[in-house]
């Protein structure tokens, strides 16, 4: 089965099957029909890329209904620390986290229903990150949570002086002021 529940309800890691032979190899990172037979029935309308270097911290982000998304990540290139937090009111499991590593070597993906903040360190040199979203980014319902939320206590695999984070990301609200509308 290329589907694993993470200890957070909704959350899954999927791991698609490889074919390799001397030629290199092969596999699916993508099959609606797949992800369907799982119960996870949403429609893809937008890939996202990013490229960043050693140290780089996005996140933690999301949009709120009704604009909320539904992501699916992997990495094309270079290996990161991958975050998404439950921020569903009423879950047994708010505010708790659940990373993994995701590298172009073990092509493993991140599928994080809406409900989730999310976000990324990168630990190579370089990453290439993409992800499919179910609904377009729209800017008046975007929200987020500081990345060094003490409450949070997340391991980014970064030392606090390599870190790189953006202006916008610094100044994001702890998880206890954050406006989520998201119901469990």
């Amino acid at each position: 089965m290329p589907f694993t529940e993470t200890s957070i309800q909704g959350l899954f890691v999927f791991e698609p099957r490889i074919f390799e032979d001397s030629r290199g190899y092969f596999f699916e990172a993508f099959n609606g029909e797949v992800f369907n037979h799982e119960g996870l029935e949403d429609h893809f309308i937008q890939d996202n890329q990013s490229l960043s270097s050693y140290g780089v911290i996005r996140g933690l982000h999301y949009q709120k209904d009704p604009y909320a998304q539904v992501k699916l990540i992997r990495v094309i290139q270079g290996k990161i620390m991958d975050v998404a937090v439950d921020i569903r009111k009423g879950s047994p499991t708010y505010g708790k986290s659940f990373s993994l590593e995701i590298s172009a070597e073990n092509k493993l993906q991140l599928y994080i229903p809406s409900g989730f903040a999310h976000g990324f360190s990168v630990l190579s040199e370089t990453a290439i990150v993409l992800y499919k979203c179910n609904a377009v980014y729209n800017k008046s319902s975007e929200g987020g949570i500081r990345y060094d939320d003490p409450a949070l206590a997340l391991d980014w695999k970064i030392p606090h002086d390599k870190a790189i984070i953006s202006e916008k990301d610094q100044f994001l609200p702890l998880l206890k002021d954050c406006d989520s509308n998201f119901k469990f």
